[in-house]
């Protein structure tokens, strides 16, 4: 499927990148159906290993669609192409944000959530850059809108970030305070982070930085985990934690 990033105009001249997404996932509830997530797997991955993986969860009432990224040249890499939800230059606070990537991938994932029938609750989560793409889905949400001011379409229930980190960090809380509808949704809005403290990719500081200042823009149920000796990689205490939060959160059966 692919996906023309939203126009970014200059005058009368308008630039767009062509974002071509690839092969999607899903792996079906194995008992009644009740929420679907979308989840967004890291950089250079794609959306087969991630759902291997969610399948083997003790979470039956979870529909989970797993798609993959477009391959597109990261800055990071030299302009090599990998598959990568946005551009990014380098991990750090001053980065620049690829507001028009990161905009094409939260459409793509809301139109992935689109066409699921109307009771069932909605979320995203992801890992690493899928877990940034899956915050800033979530203050898509909360604000009404993408970057680029379109309206966000999606209800979402809750959202998960392992090992990730929160774009657009800077001017999240300017833009929520003194809008009573966008700090109402962030209020209502949980969200569970879980970092490493021995990530050498993306440095522990990052998920803990991101959980404050989302607690500090208004989003009030925010969970955050962190896990002793744990690097760029997720393990069964971790998975048996965002089990046991989703079931919380989203009141599901039969968790076992």
């Amino acid at each position: 499927m692919s996906f023309t990033g939203p126009s970014v105009g200059s005058g009368s001249r308008t630039f767009r990148r062509a974002f071509e997404f690839g092969r999607t996932h899903v792996v079906r509830p194995k008992g009644r159906h009740q929420t679907t997530i979308v989840w967004l797997h890291g950089l250079g991955d794609n959306g087969a290993s991630w759902s291997q993986l969610l399948e083997t969860l003790p979470l039956p009432n979870i529909k989970w669609i797993c798609p993959t990224a477009p391959s597109q040249p990261v800055s990071l890499f030299g302009g090599f192409p990998s598959t990568a939800w946005f551009d990014i230059s380098d991990l750090s606070e001053n980065a620049q944000n690829d507001i028009e990537g990161l905009d094409a991938s939260a459409a793509h994932v809301a139109s992935l959530l689109s066409t699921e029938p109307t009771d069932i609750k909605l979320a995203v989560g992801g890992f690493s850059m899928g877990a940034a793409t899956s915050l800033y889905s979530a203050t898509c949400f909360a604000l009404g809108k993408y970057g680029n001011g379109d309206p966000y379409p999606i209800n979402l229930s809750v959202a998960v970030g392992l090992s990730g980190w929160l774009p657009c960090a800077k001017d999240l809380s300017s833009k929520i305070e003194g809008d009573n509808e966008a700090a109402r949704r962030a209020a209502s809005s949980p969200v569970l982070l879980c970092h490493g403290r021995g990530d050498d990719v993306v440095p522990f500081k990052f998920g803990e930085k991101s959980s404050q200042v989302l607690s500090s823009s208004g989003f009030r149920d925010v969970t955050f985990n962190a896990y002793n000796g744990l690097g760029h990689y997720t393990i069964p205490v971790e998975l048996d934690d965002i089990c046991s939060w989703l079931t919380s959160k989203l009141v599901l059966e039969g968790h076992s």
